[in-house]
């Protein structure tokens, strides 16, 4: 029960706007959520190399880089062709999910350490992002056949995976303090305020998109914070001319964080930015 007078019909008008996106565009996220994928794909055919999303992954497998470049390349090109988008976010959601379960979580159970579950979270941002264009775009196979999957349900678990991967990426700046302190831009006063700040407002997001509270305001705020770091952290020191791999793998990270962020908080479009539900 809605207890800000939204009315009950909220979800089904949530739904008929779903099928309208079919048809076109959905949202600005979705346009740079697809180049993302493009741009990945491209990176890794140039480099032969693993892109820094996939990364780190066994390289005893060569052709594991190829299929990661072609996957990213294809699926964002279908993500921009309508006659393939919903081929494309299927096959895209099932491979981001197949990479989780099968290459992140093992890693964190065996040895539950920064190495492991901040690429798991990569990923789990990835996937929560192509889990919401999957919605948009189900058609009436999916939705007979994967209705768990689709409709106000698939969003729901889309925006929980976001949220469950929120919540370590804000963590992380406490357990990095000091190195997140020295990110922050020299002008800027109180490095260490604007760590805790930013990793409680990580943390917040995450627990808001779980528990359905002031979720549109909180998700839409953590994209923006994601966009931040990346216009005032990491494009400032590459254009320097760093060429340091972990600061351009850090700037390639942030890019594709913030693309997925932006496709989440774009499902939410339509709704108040102060929605609350009762439990």
């Amino acid at each position: 029960m809605l207890v800000t007078g939204v009315p009950r019909m909220l979800v089904a008008d949530e739904l008929e706007r779903t099928g309208e996106r079919a048809m076109r565009i959905a949202s600005v996220g979705h346009a740079v959520f697809a180049v993302t994928m493009v741009a990945l794909g491209i990176m890794g055919l140039i480099k032969s190399d693993f892109a820094p999303l996939w990364q780190p992954i066994p390289k005893s497998v060569p052709a594991l880089a190829y299929l990661c470049a072609l996957v990213s390349l294809a699926s964002g090109v279908g993500l921009l062709w309508k006659p393939a988008v919903l081929a494309a976010s299927r096959m895209l959601l099932a491979y981001l999910l197949l990479w989780l379960v099968l290459l992140r979580l093992p890693g964190i159970f065996l040895s539950p350490t920064v190495d492991f579950w901040w690429p798991a979270c990569q990923i789990a941002v990835m996937a929560a992002g192509a889990w919401v264009l999957y919605v948009w775009f189900a058609g009436d196979w999916d939705k007979r056949r994967l209705g768990f999957a689709t409709g106000d349900k698939g969003l729901r678990i889309a925006r929980v995976l976001y949220g469950l991967a929120l919540i370590p990426l804000g963590v992380a700046h406490f357990l990095y303090l000091q190195h997140t302190a020295e990110l922050v831009p020299g002008w800027l006063p109180w490095h260490q305020f604007w760590a805790y700040f930013t990793g409680c407002a990580l943390i917040a997001a995450g627990v808001s998109a779980l528990i359905d509270v002031y979720a549109r305001l909180a998700v839409a705020l953590s994209a923006f914070e994601l966009g931040m770091f990346l216009l005032l952290v990491w494009i400032p020191i590459v254009a320097a001319g760093s060429k340091d791999a972990f600061q351009w793998s850090e700037t390639v990270l942030t890019w594709v964080l913030m693309a997925g962020a932006w496709v989440v908080a774009d499902s939410y479009s339509g709704r108040p930015w102060l929605l609350v539900k009762k439990p």
